[in-house]
């Protein structure tokens, strides 16, 4: 049965947006039903819960990827570029004020 509900919760976006407290409650009637030991909710609570961190990062991972493939295909200077370009200009700008 624990197999089926890590499966189960694994499927798409689910432990990535299911809460520790949501995880606990879903534990909790698991052991209510005698589907698994006081001992083990513990460890499957913290388990559920790290493999739903991992989730979490990838999807962020894959979305700044695809945001940041967008801006390029958009041709959509990033932050960085900007403050790159600001340092050039003030460069510039202190040259001009030095030859006055």
């Amino acid at each position: 049965m624990k197999d089926l509900i890590k499966k189960g919760l694994s499927l798409g976006l689910g432990l990535a947006v299911v809460s520790k407290e949501q995880i606990e409650k879903l534990v909790d009637e698991l052991v209510k039903k005698g589907e698994v030991s006081t001992a083990e909710s513990k460890d499957l609570i913290q388990e559920l819960f790290d493999k739903g961190e991992t989730e979490r990062k990838q999807i962020n991972e894959r979305f700044r990827e695809q945001f940041d493939q967008l801006l390029k295909d958009l041709n959509i200077p990033k932050k960085a570029d900007l403050e790159r370009l600001e340092q050039r200009i003030q460069a510039l700008e202190e040259q001009l004020r030095d030859k006055a």
